[in-house]
């Protein structure tokens, strides 16, 4: 049996970056269907990284809405 979830920490060594930021984006709602069981946060595993809103890309997203 497949598991369709990671953990942040597992999110973490995927997207290149840390787990508390993995964290604090689930918190603000970033990561697309992201789901807090308890303590711990539970990320679909077909997930994109959220892109960054330092960026040009997300500047540039955020002015074609």
């Amino acid at each position: 049996m497949e598991l369709d979830w990671i953990t942040p920490q597992q999110a973490a060594q995927l997207w290149g970056i840390s787990a508390r930021r993995i964290q604090s984006l689930c918190t603000k709602g970033r990561v697309k269907g992201a789901r807090k069981l308890g303590r711990a946060w539970l990320i679909p595993k077909d997930t994109p990284k959220p892109i960054d809103g330092r960026t040009r890309a997300a500047r540039i997203t955020t002015i074609r809405k």
